[in-house]
């Protein structure tokens, strides 16, 4: 278990060069408050900063440092391991990143990206993903599961169970199929050989027993329509590498098409998330002023032009990216045609070779028998060797096939999303009625939704209210929690929530929440932001309070 104990931070955002302390198992449940802008939210910065190199929130590295004081930016985590105390201590101008155990200071001789990898690979066992996910939980990110569409829900529960490797290790075993496709090829080629220069070496043989005149003619003959073949060979392949030419390079309009696609994909849904806000808010959340009906239309007038206008982009990409991918598939199959053809003409050329060779001999007389028939022997051998060497290659590719399929997004990751479905849902309840939520919530493996009521009435989550459409998303967020503290081994007393208490809860749903906060266990220290202290105070253990004065962040 990982038990944080201090963050300790200066010139860092707003803060000045006096250090801003926050000891975290000081209470089991800490209220912070302030206004605007005062530093309430820097704690998460500074924490996330300070163990991954990165803020919380979406601020470059360089706007970390405080504006006023320009240098001697600094971050210290104090935290327990077992038995282990570690301080990790990372500042910018001047750059700092070091790691103690014991008090005693761990050696970097590697680069600093290694000893990130080594915190949090072998002293944290987090990263941040899963960080954000366990420990920190911030507002932005409780309603969106419901409102994604079933593919990104599916995105966000493989990353939760950590089996999004699947896909990276089915991409590798792709290569390895291609690699072991293009060995076969080559191996069959030279089977062909081998079985050709046996067949040769035979002919060859009875030559010798028979008429040589003979033999010499058939070799004149073979390689003459050798000759043909290669010749035939050289046009064609001319032919398919000016046509490969032709279809110039798919693969990299392919990438560029895929940055369009991602920025469509990112601007549509900046805008339903914003059109969304003006259809369900008649106030500003920041000020609570009412906002204009004229002004509130305009704005989802305009998004909803913006949404279609990005929808029939997006399809325009997808349509061309089709078009790119089938002459991507075209260039494939030209590359293996060249390739086969490549190995033709190397094997026929050898091939060539050999029976120029055997003419030679065979003017010459200098042929033996006996010796020759050893060297049939040996051809035979290598033949066999050849064919064996085939064959476990192509066993390989057999299993390598079936392990394909398994990765493949039907197979080993959706049994395995199966295997999780029954405690999601059971913890999901189980929240819900902790909430004084009574209805039966159930994801299938396609990630649909299904809300019963106790009359065993069906429910959409859209047609809930806000507040319990609020206890729904708390519920699923608690409910990622502890299935990521399961699947991870991550165990910690740290738990922040940003602002979760000020959207849609009434006053019943915050009791029965911070009834929830008060059971999670023992060992947790809860730490909530929020701008309702005044409705909270009576709440929590304790308070701290963030406030601007004289342009620096403070706290009390």
């Amino acid at each position: 278990m990982i038990t944080f104990q201090k963050l300790r931070w200066k010139n860092f955002l707003s803060t000045g060069n006096s250090f801003t302390e926050i000891d975290f198992t000081r209470n089991p449940t800490t209220l912070i408050v302030g206004e605007n802008g005062s530093g309430k939210s820097t704690c998460l910065d500074a924490l996330c900063f300070g163990l991954f190199n990165k803020p919380f929130r979406n601020i470059n590295k360089p706007q970390l440092v405080n504006s006023i004081n320009g240098k001697r930016m600094l971050v210290e985590i104090e935290f327990g391991v077992g038995k282990k105390q570690y301080k990790v201590i990372r500042g910018m101008k001047p750059h700092v990143f070091e790691i103690y155990c014991n008090d005693q200071f761990i050696d970097q001789d590697a680069a600093a990206r290694d000893t990130q990898k080594y915190l949090e690979d072998s002293i944290l066992k987090l990263n941040y993903k899963s960080f954000t996910q366990i420990v920190i939980l911030g507002s932005a990110s409780f309603t969106p599961f419901m409102q994604l569409p079933l593919a990104s829900r599916r995105e966000i529960i493989e990353d939760l169970l950590d089996i999004q490797i699947f896909t990276n290790m089915n991409v590798l075993l792709k290569e390895k199929i291609n690699v072991l496709k293009e060995e076969i090829s080559v191996i069959e080629g030279s089977i062909e050989v081998s079985k050709q220069k046996t067949k040769v070496q035979k002919e060859y043989i009875d030559t010798l027993e028979s008429d040589k005149a003979t033999r010499l003619s058939n070799l004149e003959d073979q390689i003459n329509g050798l000759e043909q073949e290669i010749e035939s060979n050289q046009k064609e392949l001319k032919s398919r590498e000016a046509a490969k030419l032709a279809l110039g390079d798919p693969k990299a309009e392919q990438r560029e098409l895929d940055g369009h696609r991602k920025s469509f994909q990112s601007s549509l849904k900046q805008a339903q998330r914003e059109l969304e806000f003006y259809e369900d808010h008649d106030d500003c959340p920041t000020c609570k002023q009412g906002i204009p009906h004229d002004h509130k239309e305009k704005v989802k007038a305009g998004k909803s032009q913006e949404i279609q206008d990005l929808t029939r982009a997006t399809k325009g990409l997808d349509k061309k990216y089709d078009e790119v991918a089938s002459t991507l598939e075209k260039f494939v199959d030209l590359s293996n045609q060249i390739s086969e053809l490549q190995t033709e003409m190397i094997s026929q050329e050898r091939y060539k070779n050999n029976l120029q060779n055997d003419l030679v001999s065979v003017k010459d007389n200098r042929a033996n028998i006996d010796e020759e028939t050893k060297k049939l022997k040996s051809m035979a051998k290598e033949v066999l060797d050849k064919n064996a060497s085939k064959s476990a290659k192509n066993e390989e590719q057999h299993y390598n096939i079936a392990a394909s399929h398994l990765l493949k997004d039907t197979g080993i990751k959706t049994r395995i999303i199966k295997q999780y479905l029954p405690a999601i849902n059971q913890l999901v309840n189980k929240y819900l009625q902790s909430m004084d939520f009574f209805v039966h919530f159930e994801l299938d493996e396609k990630f649909n939704e299904t809300i019963k009521s106790r009359h065993r009435d069906r429910f959409s989550y859209a047609s809930f209210s806000e507040g319990e459409k609020q206890r729904i998303d708390l519920a699923l967020l608690f409910t990622w929690r502890t299935i990521a503290k399961m699947k991870n081994s991550a165990s910690t007393n740290l738990l922040i929530l940003d602002e979760v208490f000020d959207s849609s809860l009434d006053n019943n749903g915050t009791d029965y929440v911070m009834q929830l906060l008060n059971t999670i266990g023992d060992q947790t220290n809860v730490f909530v932001i929020s701008h309702k202290g005044d409705q909270l105070f009576d709440k929590f253990r304790s308070q701290i309070k963030f406030e601007k004065k004289q342009n620096y962040s403070v706290m009390s």
